[in-house]
């Protein structure tokens, strides 16, 4: 019996090891890691992409501002992660740079679906071969790209199988049921940056029961955010051509509190 039993229950010893209904178990392993871990929510609205994070604070001695989630990639592309933060990093850096060698090879900045191309070829690489383990993590890929008819967006989603899809909203983590019901209810193509950016606050409010301030939440915008702030840069290739993208940022301390205040107004208290 004992063979037997090992027989059915070790095709999750290898990544490489297809079970008889071909599932890889040590991806959806992975998959559930990106499962357990803090809500990031992406929102595409008119002038941008808004990337919101749940920071989960769970002890009043660490310090908030060292739990980053929110990453910036290139001028006009940011990244939002849930899963293993050790991983993300890695998956951030590697992202750099490629950046980087895009706009030495090329003397421009890199499309932000090639870009996210290039992380999911890299993802799903670690699923072919043994010795390795896949990443468990997900990102939000978020960035803006100048066109002739005006600023695009882009809202990808990654997971650790190397799957891209492209959304207009979406989230990933522990309360991702909870937010896409949420925004397949109230999102609008047609928001602003600060509409977008407080139905995301309430996608966070109901995926984390309430439980969150301006310490423990963390805002990125690929495009722009309000007219006091403005993110267009301006940059010079190699050839000496200018290049005016949108930039990325993520909002400064009191930015978001002034999002959560007036998110707070508009939402009553929880009764307990």
């Amino acid at each position: 019996m004992q063979p037997q039993q090992y027989q059915m229950g070790g095709y999750d010893r290898a990544i490489t090891m297809f079970s008889p209904d071909g599932r890889l178990y040590q991806v959806e392993y992975a998959r559930e890691a990106v499962k357990r871990g803090t809500t990031a929510v992406g929102i595409k609205c008119k002038t941008g992409v808004v990337l919101l994070v749940d920071k989960r604070v769970n002890s009043r001695l660490l310090e908030p501002s060292s739990i980053e989630k929110i990453f910036r990639i290139d001028e006009h592309i940011g990244v939002a992660s849930s899963g293993l933060v050790g991983d993300a990093r890695i998956l951030v850096d590697r992202a750099r740079v490629e950046s980087q060698i895009n706009r030495v090879s090329y003397g421009e900045p890199i499309d932000v679906e090639t870009l996210a191309k290039k992380l999911c070829d890299h993802m799903q690489s670690y699923t072919l071969f043994g010795g390795a383990r896949p990443y468990g993590t997900a990102l939000l890929i978020a960035g803006s790209e100048s066109s002739p008819t005006g600023p695009k967006y882009h809202l990808f989603e990654t997971d650790p199988s190397g799957t891209l899809l492209e959304y207009s909203a979406t989230g990933i983590g522990i309360g991702r049921p909870a937010v896409i019901k949420l925004f397949e209810q109230e999102y609008k193509d047609t928001c602003t940056a600060e509409e977008a950016v407080l139905l995301g606050m309430k996608a966070l409010h109901t995926a984390t029961e309430g439980k969150f301030d301006m310490n423990t939440v963390e805002i990125g915008i690929a495009g722009e955010y309000s007219k006091k702030h403005t993110s267009k840069k301006e940059s010079e290739s190699p050839n000496g051509t200018k290049i005016s993208t949108l930039s990325f940022r993520k909002l400064n301390a009191d930015e978001v509190k002034a999002a959560v205040a007036k998110f707070s107004k508009t939402t009553p208290a929880k009764k307990e």
